[in-house]
């Protein structure tokens, strides 16, 4: 029961309610419906609120007429003094309604005391103001060229804010060839474009194209919006690459630099991206020779030089060059490079001695053939052109041979061995290139030995000096021979040429060694035996050839004297041979009266036989005085009544020798009166005459043959020498003072030589000068010693004797 009437008590309270609403609504169920269009200008009126709803304009300020909304910024606006709704700023139908088809405002007006709601309702009507617009200005669309006509591609379709029939109502595209446009209806969702593709498209043909899709509302006119289409076309790998040229043909010089760029190859692909990059290669059908040889760069098709390339080994290169795309199923073509060669002069020309004779006679005629040569060049052309020639100041020159680069050396002029044993030849080899290069071999040729020369001595005459009283056996002098052949032809033997002449007598007692030419003498000689001081003969040099040749020398030997003999007293000398004598003078003689004079001999010559006298012994030294040269005694005062009746004076006579010899005499002098002494010397006179006229005649015998032999063997000398040469003198000097010794002095000239040989007396500042093989004796003048020095020169082969002045 209870829950009944609760039930009925809320049935009751929702009828109340409603009554209320009811009454409510019919209080305001006024309500007033305008319309005006977008964007019309701030203060439009829109329509009288007042005079629609019968309200009088008194009324409506004192009620507080107003539009009740929460906006901030309304769109509409009443007046109080005049009840018209006016717009409050300008309205963008499709910012307020968006998308809607009908555009309504809804305003709620407001009267106070007692209150009334009065609702206003005011409809925005569109105005074409706005364009269609795409989504995307510009559309990029990829499309593979192996798409097939038909293909589909959905656009996304054109907005327009407005609606209706201010909507978009229709699409366009561009005039092409390859597309059309389908439009497809979706109602509410509009127009929907979609692009067809109509023909097979072509990346190589046209890359990409160009579409404009125009969208247009239904306006009057109407509004349009366009949306730009690049359709790319995307690549295929149908295209192969494609060389630019036909033919590639170089030409490059050998031994370019390593790295040179022969030439560049170039193939395009009408494809993109990895089908169309393209890379270069040699072709399978390349040789590895090629290989090392050239270098090609598989992004630029650069070919370039490896190593060395060398004219001589080829003249000529073909190379297969493939180009090769990128794509998955990689498209490849071929082309052949032609490389040519051409010649460089880098080959210096090459000699070889095919036939070489190293040695040949010296007596060979001109013409003779020593070696053949051959030449060659590697390279062609100019280049390999040679000229050979030998160096001219040789006996040889080349021969061209008929066969090309062909040569025979030959001898040109006779040789002589004894001038020139080798010759090395300088074979030359010049081509004609520019510049030329040449090169050069040496060629050793001896000259081998013909006996054509005869022994030569190395002096003729040979002029030699020997001491008397030489060791029998041992070696005196030596000739010496040479022979400008070689080997046996110039192997020499010596022997002394043996005839029945008078010199030979003497040359019997020499031998020859026939190795080395050392003469010996078999015997001693002996100079005051011989009686001769010079002599000559001839020795034979042969050499060992065949036919063996000889010549021969004359040898002059001279005899030097030695100071081996000692003086000999000629007077006085008492009839048992001892040297004494007594000489009887008067008392009264004067000063310088001459007592006697002392005579003596020496077998010897030169200085050896030259003799000084001195007083050894005597009793008074003031009465006699005695010449050192000529052995004169004489008194040097007058005698008194005091000096002794008898006096004894010992003589000394020495020679001249390094080793003086000497022997001594004496003499007895008595004073007696006038009348003895005359008687006396009368008797002594007839005697001494008698003796004095034997002495002198014996002095004068030995002295005109000892003359005689040196007077003869000086004049065969000086014909000897003036068959040699003809600047030849003779001069004998003899010297004039003389005074009772054996001595003289002979000079003379040979050439360019002096010779002398002295006696006692000789002239100072004579020279001989002969030979060699030095042997010098320094003998002093024991006469002069202060002033004079005298050399005798000996030599085992030849003597120099020299006198100079102090």
């Amino acid at each position: 029961m209870e829950q009944r009437r609760r039930e009925t008590g809320r049935v009751r309270g929702y009828l109340a309610g409603c009554v209320v609403a009811v009454l409510l609504w019919s209080v305001a169920s006024a309500q007033i419906r305008y319309s005006v269009s977008e964007e019309v200008n701030e203060g439009t009126a829109v329509g009288n609120i007042a005079k629609d709803l019968g309200l009088e304009k008194s009324t409506l300020k004192d009620r507080k007429y107003r539009i009740v909304s929460s906006n901030v910024d309304p769109l509409f606006h009443v007046k109080q003094n005049d009840g018209i709704l006016y717009v409050s700023r300008k309205i963008d139908r499709e910012e307020v309604c968006a998308q809607s088809s009908t555009c309504l405002i809804n305003l709620k007006t407001v009267l106070e005391n007692p209150l009334e709601i009065h609702y206003v309702e005011v409809e925005v009507l569109d105005i074409n103001d706005n364009s269609p617009s795409f989504p995307e200005k510009d559309k990029r669309l990829e499309i593979s060229e192996s798409v097939l006509p038909g293909a589909r591609f959905q656009l996304k379709p054109s907005r327009d804010s407005d609606s209706g029939q201010f909507s978009v109502q229709q699409y366009k595209l561009s005039s092409n060839d390859h597309f059309r446009l389908e439009v497809r209806d979706k109602g509410k969702d509009g127009k929907i474009p979609i692009l067809v593709l109509q023909k097979s498209l072509d990346r190589e043909a046209v890359g990409s194209h160009s579409l404009v899709l125009t969208a247009l509302d239904g306006g009057k006119p109407p509004n349009s919006g366009n949306m730009n289409i690049l359709v790319n076309v995307l690549d295929v790998n149908d295209n192969t690459p494609i060389f630019s040229k036909d033919i590639y043909s170089v030409t490059i010089t050998e031994n370019v630099p390593i790295g040179t760029t022969v030439v560049q190859v170039n193939a395009t692909d009408l494809d993109e991206g990895q089908n169309g990059e393209v890379y270069y290669s040699f072709g399978n059908s390349v040789g590895n020779e090629l290989f090392t040889l050239f270098d090609i760069n598989p992004s630029t098709g650069e070919i370039t030089v490896k190593s060395l390339i060398d004219y001589e080994e080829k003249d000529k290169y073909e190379i297969e060059i493939e180009a090769s795309d990128k794509g998955l199923a990689p498209l490849t073509t071929e082309k052949s490079v032609i490389i040519q060669i051409a010649d460089v002069n880098d080959n210096a020309p090459e000699i070889e001695v095919t036939s070489f004779s190293s040695s040949i006679p010296e007596d060979c005629r001109p013409g003779t053939t020593v070696a053949l040569i051959s030449v060659n060049d590697l390279d062609s052309g100019l280049n390999g052109k040679v000229i050979c020639a030998v160096n001219e100041d040789v006996p040889f020159t080349l021969a061209p041979s008929v066969k090309d680069r062909m040569y025979s050396l030959v001898t040109k002029s006779p040789l002589d061995r004894e001038k020139q044993s080798q010759y090395d030849l300088t074979i030359t080899a010049k081509d004609a290139g520019q510049p030329p290069l040449s090169s050069e071999k040496i060629i050793s040729v001896a000259v081998s030995d013909v006996n054509d020369n005869s022994p030569e001595f190395s002096l003729s005459p040979y002029t030699f000096y020997v001491t008397e009283a030489n060791e029998p056996g041992a070696s005196l002098f030596s000739v010496k021979a040479f022979d400008r052949d070689e080997n046996d032809n110039a192997h020499i033997s010596y022997h002394i040429l043996r005839d029945r002449s008078e010199d030979n007598k003497l040359a019997s007692f020499l031998n020859i060694n026939s190795d080395n030419g050392d003469i010996m003498a078999l015997k001693s000689f002996d100079f005051e035996t011989l009686k001769t001081f010079q002599f000559h003969f001839h020795v034979v040099a042969s050499d060992s050839g065949t036919p063996s040749l000889s010549s021969n020398v004359t040898v002059n030997v001279f005899i030097l004297d030695q100071n081996d003999n000692a003086p000999v007293i000629l007077y006085p000398l008492s009839s048992n041979g001892s040297a004494e004598g007594v000489e009887e003078i008067p008392r009264n003689v004067n000063a310088g009266h001459l007592v006697t004079k002392v005579r003596a001999y020496d077998a010897d010559i030169g200085y050896n036989g030259w003799l000084l006298f001195s007083l050894q012994e005597v009793t008074d030294h003031s009465l006699f005085g005695l010449d050192r040269y000529t052995g004169q005694i004489r008194t040097l005062r007058s005698f008194t009544e005091t000096d002794e009746a008898e006096h004894k004076l010992v003589i000394l006579v020495k020679d001249n020798g390094n080793v003086s010899l000497s022997a001594t005499a004496t003499v007895i002098v008595k004073l007696v009166e006038p009348k003895e002494a005359f008687a006396a010397s009368d008797v002594k006179s007839s005697a001494k005459a008698d003796e004095d006229n034997n002495v002198t005649f014996y002095l004068m015998i030995t002295l005109g043959s000892v003359s005689a032999l040196f007077l003869i063997s000086i004049i065969v000398l000086i014909a000897m020498q003036c068959s040699k040469s003809t600047d030849y003198t003779s001069k004998y000097l003899q010297e004039t003072n003389y005074d009772g010794t054996l001595c003289h002095s002979i000079q003379y000239r040979s050439g360019d030589k002096q010779y002398m040989l002295v006696g006692p007396r000789m002239s100072i500042g004579s020279t001989i000068v002969p030979g060699s093989h030095a042997n010098t004796l320094v003998l002093p003048d024991r006469r002069r010693t202060s002033e004079e020095v005298r050399k005798i020169v000996l030599h085992k082969g030849s003597s120099v004797m020299n006198t100079s002045n102090r």
